[in-house]
Order: structure tokens, then sequence, then C-alpha cells
């Protein structure tokens, strides 16, 4: 690698997780892959002892590391592992501990602090607890409301990616008794505005196309199953559309968008709650889901799965989707800067345009 190559490679910070899940130990088995040290200089929130504890479990793993605790020290060659600790810290892996919790969220506030002093570009976080994580000091469900916090949004978007397709949703960790109030014009037309920006500047599709899902079975039946889609949905899509240079269709029902193959059509879909966007995206997303957070300063990656503490500790959790969510923070950080690039010299833009995959297209109903 010249040392061009180097000077560009972003410096990714990772945030360790549960220490009483599997985060660390996904991140061993990631980092270890010297393929990785090509394409970017991770740094590893956590502390010496943490990953030496889960080291000694992982025997094939060829994994190597320089411990910091002055980014000046950063080596682009190695893995980095910033010492957000000192103290000794008990490890029970798969139990749900106050001390899992807590050391998670410390290393998640300092690779943040990282982020804001200009030290890292890029964050794939570990998986955490609601149940050890959530206090007085971390009043949040989950990352995605923390670092909405953390930076003043306006709005966030959970936006699911793979390689086959993209999934937000507009309502998250919300009891499904609740949806219903969530589901307002304005919220609708706020994760579409997110959307839409984040398809442009993230994935650079300059004229996205956008699916909308219903609310209720069969979208409704034109009224016959819930009004929302036609009082609330449909006039927020047509305002939406309007308003905006993309193409946007729907409310689809859920249940047969999928089942068609509808997504691969799209750039993006919008699902109305958790389990209805989940559900098929963890279904056909075939291990390669990564959690996306649209409307940040910070490019926020993660996994698509929890702290699995049932195997937690036995050298048997899947890297995959950790490896993804790192390959699509690198990806999103470059298309950023080309975004901005282009955007500071559009003939440059002209000049290497690439005809999208978007089909204008009027997919109906059956």
């Amino acid at each position: 690698m010249s040392a061009t190559q180097e000077h560009h490679k972003p410096v990714i910070g990772i945030s360790c997780g549960d220490l009483n899940g599997i985060g660390l130990e996904l991140i061993i088995k990631t980092v270890s892959n010297s393929r990785l040290l090509d394409l970017c200089t991770p740094i590893i929130f956590a502390n010496n002892k943490a990953i030496n504890f889960y080291r000694k479990s992982l025997p094939e793993s060829n994994f190597n590391y320089q411990s910091i605790k002055d980014f000046s020290r950063i080596n682009p060659k190695q893995v980095n592992i910033f010492n957000c600790w000192e103290e000794e810290v008990n490890i029970t892996p798969g139990q749900l501990t106050e001390e899992g919790g807590k050391y998670a969220v410390l290393s998640l506030q300092a690779a943040l602090q990282a982020f804001k002093d200009k030290q890292i570009q890029g964050l794939v976080t570990a998986p955490i607890h609601k149940k050890n994580t959530q206090s007085e000091q971390f009043p949040y469900t989950g990352h995605t409301p923390f670092l909405k916090d953390a930076f003043n949004a306006r709005d966030v978007l959970m936006l699911m990616v793979a390689p086959n397709m993209r999934v937000g949703l507009l309502t998250e960790h919300v009891p499904v008794t609740e949806l219903s109030q969530h589901i307002t014009r304005q919220n609708i037309l706020s994760k579409l505005s997110l959307m839409q920006e984040s398809l442009v500047r993230d994935f650079g599709i300059d004229k996205p196309k956008i699916a909308v899902l219903g609310l209720n079975p069969h979208a409704g039946d034109e009224g016959l199953i819930g009004n929302q889609e036609e009082t609330i949905i449909k006039p927020a899509i047509k305002e939406f559309k309007q308003q905006n240079n993309c193409i946007i269709q729907g409310p689809f029902s859920a249940d047969a968008f999928f089942a068609r193959g509808y997504h691969e059509r799209f750039d993006a879909v919008l699902a109305m709650y958790h389990d209805q966007g989940l559900i098929p995206f963890k279904s056909l997303a075939f291990g390669d889901g990564v959690n996306f957070t649209a409307g940040l300063p910070i490019v926020r990656t993660s996994p698509d799965h929890g702290t699995a503490f049932d195997i937690a500790g036995k050298n048997l959790a899947d890297e995959s989707s950790m490896y993804c969510a790192i390959f699509t923070c690198i990806d999103i950080i470059r298309a950023r800067q080309e975004y901005a690039t282009n955007r500071k010299n559009p003939l440059k833009k002209m000049g290497s345009a690439v005809l999208g995959n978007v089909v204008d297209e009027k997919i109906e109903e059956e």
C-alpha cells in the first residue's frame, strides 16, 4: 500500500458492546482479518484485559494489536485498542450484569468523544442490552436515541442495509398498542426526507425510488381494515412526491410486498413499525444485514443482531454482520466524501456519472 493510500484510510471506532455478550468475540474475529487493515484503521474502545479475556477463547484468530491512551500514537498498520478504563472488571459471558452495561456505555461515550475531537471518521457499535444500560445517566432504549440526543439531531432514521434491500423504520422500539399514535403525517414526511437525503448522500443514488408500507393488513383494504392508509399515509406520500425529486409509491400491503420480491425494485422501503420491517429484512438479508443510523454527522453502523448471551464466550458467534457493518461504514464515509466533492464541482459529477438501476414503473397490488 502506498503512503497516499495509507493517508486516506478512514479511522473507524468500534465500541465493545456488553462485556458479557458476543461483541468482543465478534470484534476480535473481524479485525483479525488482515485485509481489513488495507481499508481502514480500526480503534477498539475497550480495555486490554477485556480483549485478552476473549482472545484466549479464540485460539484460531491471528489477532495482534497495540494499546494506546493517546490518539497521536495510532498505528495505521495495526489494530489499536484505546483503553477506556484501567480497573479490574468481572467478566461473566452470558450473564446480564450491571458491570456489563456500565462499561458498554463507557466505551460508547469514549468513542463518541473521539469523533467530536475528530479522531475517528466512523463508528461501529457492538450490541448492548437495554436492561443493564438504561439509567438516570443513560435514559435511552438503545444506540439510536442516544446518538440523536448527542448530536441534537432533528430526527434520525433506523435504516437496515443489505446488498439486496434497504428497510427504514417509521417507529422503532414502540409497544404495538401505541403504534397508531405515532403514525402521523409529520413523522412520515420526516422519515421520508431522511431516507431520501441518505440515499442521495450516503448511497450515491441521484433519484431514489422509495416504497411505503401500510399499517394495517392489506394496507387497510381501502378503509375496511383501519383508515390510517386513507387519512394519513396516502396524503403524506402525495405531499412528499409533489415536493421532492424522487419516485415514491405506496402504501403497499407488507406481506404481498416482500413475498413478491417488490423490495428489489426499490432503493429503500419505509416500514411502519419494527417487526413489519425487521422480520422480512432478517429473513431475506441472509446474514449480511447492517443497522445504519441516517441523519447523523457521524457514520454509525452496527450488526443487525443483539448480545446473544446464550452463545457468549463459546466461540460460536458468526462475525458476518460485523464484517458488513465495518465495510458499510467505510463505503458510506467514501460516498459522503464523493458527494461533498461533487457539490463543490458539479462538472466532475457529470463526467463520472454512472447510470442507476432505478426503474420508473408502476407496481400494481393484486
